[in-house]
């Protein structure tokens, strides 16, 4: 593992930790509005799959740090979405 790699891991690391933040202190407390522990956890799940599933293979052209984080984003934003509005 090399330094470009490190970098790479602790940026959707970063991402997911930020978006549970943001679930749990953004729209929990300072809003108001309750989220649930599966939504709270959801930034974290997809970074769980980042790390389990990253193999090579067919599909490596796709399967990069950066989509990743954009699909954290996304899932933060989803489960922001569910929460204000379910």
């Amino acid at each position: 593992m090399d330094l470009a790699d490190v970098r790479e891991d602790l940026i959707v690391a970063g991402t997911a930790a930020l978006g549970a933040v943001v679930l749990a202190v953004g729209v929990d407390l300072l809003a108001g509005i309750p989220v649930s522990t599966p939504a709270r956890l959801a930034p974290l799940v997809v970074y769980f799959a980042y790390l389990f599933t990253r193999k090579g293979g067919p599909y490596a052209a796709v399967d990069t740090p950066r989509n990743w984080t954009v699909l954290v984003v996304l899932v933060t934003v989803g489960a922001a979405a569910y929460a204000v509005f379910v």
